[in-house]
């Protein structure tokens, strides 16, 4: 999946000279949580967070003369340089940046000019539907050996039972790097019958673990 099919194209941006109180009422008035700072170019120079904005806000007990603070200019507060991306990256991709850098938005910018934006929300959403569990469905965890060919020799046998599979992830078994788990999402609420296809080529089932039955 690319960037550009999840990003937010009606981006809410300011220019650096813009004062902090405007950041404030955008940040109410459109309940989001960054705000890209633009030149004249539409280029990102900078980004501010609600926090950011919160905390260079008065508080009510502070002294009346205080509030002029919010007449600073919000290039005076905000984080510079700001990380991008390009709309035709993947997004598992960009979902590495928001772990590695430990930031909640990343804008997304075509020759250096803004186009769009993606939050740390879009990357939930995404990762929800990436794996399948936006639809009903039943999960089956398969413990194979970790070689090259696992996977289309698993998924033959849910071909032959016609099941449609939603997902597939694949994860290292922890207890043993030989071996690997394959998560496969498919729509249906009765798994049994895969199960046992599964079993009878002798694969092992870790999930779901079914009382009475071995793996």
């Amino acid at each position: 999946m690319k960037v550009e099919e999840i990003m937010n194209k009606d981006v809410i941006t300011m220019s650096p000279d813009d004062c902090i109180e405007t950041a404030l009422k955008l940040l109410n008035a459109h309940r989001i949580r960054h705000i890209p700072i633009v030149d004249q170019q539409n280029c990102v120079i900078g980004i501010v967070s609600d926090r950011d904005v919160r905390d260079a806000s008065p508080s009510i007990f502070d002294d009346p003369e205080q509030s002029e603070q919010l007449n600073h200019p919000i290039q005076s507060i905000m984080t510079t340089p700001v990380t991008t991306v390009h709309p035709l990256d993947f997004v598992e991709e960009v979902a590495g940046i928001f772990y590695e850098q430990e930031i909640a938005c990343v804008p997304v910018t075509r020759n250096d000019e803004l186009i769009g934006i993606i939050t740390e929300k879009d990357m939930l959403h995404t990762l929800i539907q990436l794996t399948g569990t936006n639809v009903q469905s039943s999960q089956i965890e398969i413990k194979v050996i970790n070689k090259p060919g696992m996977l289309p020799q698993v998924t033959q046998v849910f071909g032959k039972r016609k099941v449609n599979i939603s997902s597939v992830l694949i994860y290292p078994y922890k207890p043993d790097q030989n071996y690997k788990i394959i998560v496969v999402r498919i729509q249906t609420m009765n798994p049994l019958p895969t199960i046992e296809d599964l079993k009878a080529e002798g694969y092992e089932v870790l999930w779901p673990n079914l009382p009475g039955m071995t793996s």
